[in-house]
């Protein structure tokens, strides 16, 4: 059972082309190409079957595939016989091709006539189709779109039969329980309608994207003792675009569980789905998962409860070229599909291009974690000459106007150049001889060493630079990036590089920050600005501190220099400053000064020998002058003393007589002397 039946596909991608195998033991792959072809390829012998273009789908790419379910032989007595109108109808119905298109309109293909049945529009979708589900009842068909809404047609009369609004936002996927009375369907959240009253009977959510896959895994419910109601206990599966998990959820009767039980983890994104349904609770769900890289991962798992670490494929298959010349090296080839034969033992896989894809059988009965297929590349590259068995094509008039790829819709525009005048007249030249793959390959003008890279990288291509040197440790690619010195280039490449690159880039600038000097400040601006950006994702991390913990201890190392080196960087300017000033004074010319006398002392000998002799005497008779030095100085003191007080004698002598000799003049009555007199007297 194919989940891609009913999943979305991203047209621009080249593992992401809408396909299906047929539910009667895979015997036919449909293939809706981006050039507008349906082509519907045998498995067994991988032949092409039918190509066929529809007219009304030449305008818009088809976006979803669905074949129809066989139909179950109706209860009927043993008298009455079968009418050959209605085993007509019925092979009819069982080969019904149900495609959507990018713009609302379904169209049901039937690939035993090799021609359009019917088209589905009135009342319909007004954009475009996701996902197509067939019902167990093939009268009735569901389909989601991107314009909200969920339709049920009726296939007979090409009707629509109820419509209603799916989710806030486009519905991405469906998917019919088992029994036919339920209806998941994904858009923001995964939603178990009620196909009788059109009520969501659960919510789950826990993806983040658009969810692209949904399909049940189980049939009936592990616990066999519980009433079975036809949709309690079963689980199912979804996939999101760019999510590299599975989920896996269990349907049960309480509403307070909206979370996955268990998870499968994968490379990439996953395209197609395809899984073995678990009939009982022995027996292991297969999943055959293939991913957006080309690579299918295999999953074996018993479904019986809750698990929270999320498990890892058993086995992983990849498909190469040989690569037997020396020059030539192996190139993985894409693989575009994988189904689970009858068997459950072997898996049908659909590689190469969609033009002409190569359809293999393997048995899965090796034990090997890891299986790479080796095939040469001659086995899925298109090929000129293909064995066609019904190939239909519409009949127009002459005068009507053949729209091709490039109207809008289509994502393949048509570009007429040079380059394609030129292949075109080297086919027509060509196109009677039989040449090797080697030859065209030489005849090509490809000449990749000729080519030079001229001028800088561009800012856009900077964060995919980034990211790929950081991804595959390339060192010429990192230095590239990261030896920029523009402060608007390294923001605008830290603005548009991924989550998931931020903590790889912060260990990248950590180890380089180690290294020298030079590059640690080429670092520094690299550093500050993922930081600041990254701000807010960087605070989410549980593990921020120990991813991060080398930076911090460099950081901080850093800081506790910091004030010794800048003590040491003033001290240093200090004595540079001084230098130069120094030079500048000893640079100053100076004007040149003569002395007019110069006299010399001349020395000898002996003069020396007297002096030290003088000395040596001097030393010795120190103290003896000291001596006799102050007995002088005590005599000259008894001397000054008896001096002066002869000298008070004498005044006290001279006062009295002074003052006898006034008294008398008073008495006499000689006030008056002659200055004569006086004079003489003294």
């Amino acid at each position: 059972m194919a989940a891609s039946g009913g999943g979305r596909r991203d047209p621009l991608a080249p593992s992401g082309i809408p396909c299906a195998f047929s539910p009667r033991g895979q015997h036919y792959f449909s293939l809706a190409g981006p050039d507008g072809h349906l082509r519907v390829w045998e498995t067994a012998s991988s032949r092409l079957h039918q190509d066929f273009v529809p007219s009304a789908h030449l305008s818009a790419t088809c976006t979803c595939l669905a074949w129809a379910p066989p139909r179950s032989p109706a209860k009927e007595g043993p008298q009455r016989k079968k009418r050959k109108s209605e085993a007509v109808g019925t092979s009819d119905q069982v080969d019904l091709l149900a495609i959507g298109t990018a713009v609302g309109s379904i169209l049901l293909y039937n690939t035993v006539k090799g021609e359009l049945q019917s088209k589905l529009v009135s009342g319909g979708h007004d954009n475009k189709v996701n996902c197509i589900q067939w019902h167990q009842d093939n009268d009735c068909l569901y389909s989601c779109s991107d314009d909200k809404y969920i339709v049920e047609w009726n296939t007979q009369t090409c009707r629509v039969k109820c419509k209603w609004k799916g989710d806030i936002s486009s519905v991405s996927a469906l998917c019919i329980s088992p029994d036919g009375k339920m209806l998941l369907s994904a858009g923001r959240t995964i939603k178990l309608w009620d196909l009788e009253t059109k009520e969501v009977y659960r919510h789950f959510t826990g993806h983040a994207t658009a969810v692209s896959s949904l399909i049940f895994t189980t049939i009936r419910p592990l616990n066999e003792s519980q009433p079975f109601d036809g949709i309690t206990g079963l689980y199912f599966l979804s996939g999101a675009v760019h999510d590299r998990l599975l989920n896996v959820w269990q349907i049960r009767s309480e509403n307070k569980e909206k979370n996955a039980v268990m998870s499968f983890t994968v490379t990439d994104e996953p395209v197609y789905i395809d899984l073995t349904l678990s009939e009982n609770k022995e027996e292991p769900v297969k999943l055959a998962v293939v991913c957006r890289d080309g690579q299918v991962h295999l999953f074996e798992h018993i479904l019986n409860g809750c698990c929270k670490k999320p498990l890892t494929s058993n086995c992983t298959i990849q498909i190469a070229t040989s690569g037997k010349d020396k020059e030539s090296t192996p190139t993985p080839i894409p693989i575009l599909a994988a189904a689970f034969c009858s068997d459950k033992q072997s898996l049908l896989l659909v590689y190469g291009s969609h033009l002409q894809p190569a359809i293999e059988r393997v048995s899965l009965n090796s034990k090997e974690p890891h299986m790479c297929l080796i095939r040469d590349i001659n086995c899925w590259t298109p090929k000129i000459g293909i064995a066609v068995t019904k190939v239909r094509t519409p009949i127009m008039n002459s005068e009507a106007k053949v729209l091709g790829p490039g109207i809008p819709g289509h994502h393949a525009a048509i570009k007429p150049t040079l380059e394609t005048e030129k292949t075109e007249s080297k086919r027509r030249l060509k196109e009677n001889e039989q040449i090797s793959i080697e030859e065209r390959l030489g005849a090509m003008d490809i000449d990749t060493v000729k080519e030079k890279r001229k001028g800088d990288l561009k800012a856009d291509s900077y964060p995919v630079l980034l990211v790929q040197g950081l991804e595959s440790n390339d060192c010429y690619m990192l230095n590239k990036v990261l030896q920029t010195r523009k402060d608007t280039l390294i923001r605008n490449t830290v603005l548009r590089i991924p989550v998931y690159a931020v903590i790889p880039l912060l260990n990248e600038l950590t180890k380089r920050l180690q290294g020298h000097p030079n590059s640690a400040v080429l670092m520094v601006p690299w550093l500050k600005s993922v930081l600041t950006i990254h701000a807010s994702y960087l605070s989410t991390l549980p593990d921020l501190v120990p991813q991060l913990g080398m930076l911090y201890q460099l950081m901080e190392s850093r800081v506790k220099t910091l004030r010794k080196l800048s003590r040491l960087h003033g001290k240093l300017i200090l004595l540079i400053t001084q230098v130069a000033a120094s030079e500048k004074t000893q640079g100053v010319p100076q004007p040149e000064q003569t002395a007019k006398l110069v006299y010399e002392e001349e020395s000898s000998e002996e003069e020396s020998d007297d002096e030290v002799m003088a000395d040596k005497n001097s030393d010795e008779n120190w103290e003896e002058d000291e001596e006799r030095e102050s007995e002088k100085d005590e005599d000259d003191d008894d001397e000054d003393d008896d001096d002066d007080d002869e000298q008070e004698i004498d005044q006290d002598t001279e006062n009295g007589e002074d003052k006898e000799m006034a008294l008398e003049k008073e008495i006499n009555g000689d006030s008056d002397l002659d200055p004569e007199n006086e004079s003489e007297e003294e």
